[in-house]
């Protein structure tokens, strides 16, 4: 991939948003559930290191939960520290399982999937650039952080891709209406749903499952809309409260008899809550034994859920998982120093994204696994052995329907000219990758899910 002939994205000044509700800062006691009449939704707070920037020292991690009124209170969850969306629906939808994975904080996609082959490179990071005697090298210009050297057998075997040089249409260095945009996806309009609100409507009528928000990241607003959704920390903590072992039963019925007449504005979100815990009960009971080793991480075991959705047939559609502390403006560590905080990091998602795949064994084929980042980080590391908030980032793809073994997309270079801002361009919009996944593999118009014209990028995904 050579950085001749390759133009970054047209970038103008970042737009104003809506600001994303407050976070909780880290060690701050959990959340019970709290009321609201929309959906049937049980959802978690969690918390999250502060970030070294002032943005982030005014913020840690918090998502209210949301349950029906009626039932607010009888459903109570143990808070975790990370996050699952899921949106299930009915049968009828034959395309793949979309899971989104967040990267909160914003990734250094030039420390994933580094860059090794720009002779700008090493330059512009002497103290943390991932060097290519240790880099697990994917071709000629790019190699894999040596703690993502576990994702190595999904490449070979062409489950696994990458692509470069991605993000937004225009440059935007705020966590908050960072994350704001890129999860309403709507640039230019005033739509305030969330794309994958958007995408989940417009496979059909949605069953119990929808949406859950738990961990180290910023709320997710993708989910934002009229879609039906349920919220859960995980789904081993999607149960009633009961005062004693063996009254689940009897409670569930008696708030079944007490919704049975009410209106469906109060019945309906309450009966998708406990027909949720019923479901989630006998998904985690078909779980196999013993089961595959997952990270003992929020990460981890949030993957581990949606690994069981897609297993036990639950009809996922959609899932958001949010993993955050990628805001490493101090002190992100040597490539090589398996004590560095990017190291640490990075280890877990590979770890992670192993065990998610060898859980799923054949049934990746219809899952796709996307990650994003509000943003990437500054080319140049800063004075404090960290990198900055930047433009274009990295996005891994993982799934049995991926073109892998290959990274996608134009590398525009890291020469001085060829940056924007000081940070790498971005040479392919994230909503084009998405654009794809949703044709190719989930069988739906991009006009669906984001107004205005939206190319989808080629070659990324085979088609079903």
């Amino acid at each position: 991939m050579s950085p001749s002939d390759m133009k970054p994205l047209d970038m103008s000044s970042p737009r104003t948003s809506s600001p994303v509700p407050r976070q909780r800062r880290a060690g701050g006691a959990p959340e019970t559930t709290s009321a609201a009449p929309s959906s049937a939704a049980l959802s978690s707070a969690g918390s999250s290191p502060a970030c070294g920037c002032d943005e982030g020292r005014r913020a840690g991690v918090r998502r209210r939960s949301v349950l029906a009124g009626a039932l607010a209170g009888a459903l109570a969850l143990t808070v975790g520290d990370a996050s699952t969306q899921v949106a299930l629906a009915e049968p009828g939808y034959d395309g793949d399982a979309l899971v989104v994975l967040s990267l909160r904080g914003g990734l250094d996609g030039l420390s994933a999937v580094a860059p090794v082959g720009d002779p700008a490179y090493a330059g512009l990071r002497p103290d943390i650039a991932v060097p290519a005697s240790v880099a697990h090298r994917l071709d000629g210009v790019f190699g894999l952080h040596p703690a993502l050297g576990p994702l190595l057998p999904l490449w070979r075997a062409g489950s696994l891709a990458v692509l470069h040089a991605v993000g937004m249409g225009q440059a935007n260095r705020s966590h908050f209406s960072a994350m704001e945009e890129m999860e309403r996806a709507a640039p230019g309009t005033t739509l305030r749903t969330g794309w994958l609100d958007r995408m989940v409507g417009g496979t059909g009528s949605g069953s119990v499952f929808s949406a859950v928000q738990a961990g180290r990241s910023m709320p997710s607003a993708s989910l934002r809309g009229p879609t039906g959704e349920v919220a859960f920390p995980a789904l081993a903590d999607l149960r009633l409260r009961s005062p004693g072992r063996g009254e689940e039963g009897r409670r569930a019925a008696a708030l079944r008899a007490m919704h049975a007449g009410a209106r469906d504005v109060v019945a309906a979100p309450a009966t998708a809550a406990l027909d949720a815990t019923t479901r989630a009960a006998a998904l985690l009971a078909g779980r196999p034994a013993p089961p595959v080793a997952y990270p003992a991480s929020d990460l981890g075991r949030s993957l581990q859920d949606v690994a069981t959705l897609v297993r036990g047939g639950a009809g996922l559609r959609a899932a958001a998982v949010d993993v955050g502390d990628w805001d490493m403006h101090v002190g992100m560590g040597a490539p090589t120093d398996p004590a560095g905080w990017m190291h640490g990091k990075l280890t877990d998602l590979a770890a992670s994204l192993v065990a998610f795949a060898a859980d799923l064994g054949p049934d990746l084929q219809r899952v796709v696994l996307v990650t994003l980042s509000e943003f990437g980080r500054t080319a140049e590391q800063n004075g404090s052995g960290g990198t900055d908030h930047g433009y274009g980032n990295a996005v891994l793809v993982l799934g049995g329907g991926v073109v892998g073994g290959r990274v996608h997309g134009r590398w525009p270079g890291l020469a001085p000219e060829a940056r924007v801002g000081g940070d790498l361009a971005v040479t392919t919009d994230y909503r084009s990758l998405l654009a794809e996944a949703l044709v190719t593999r989930c069988g739906l118009s991009p006009s669906t899910v984001f107004p205005g014209q939206v190319t989808p990028t080629r070659g990324v995904f085979r088609a079903r």
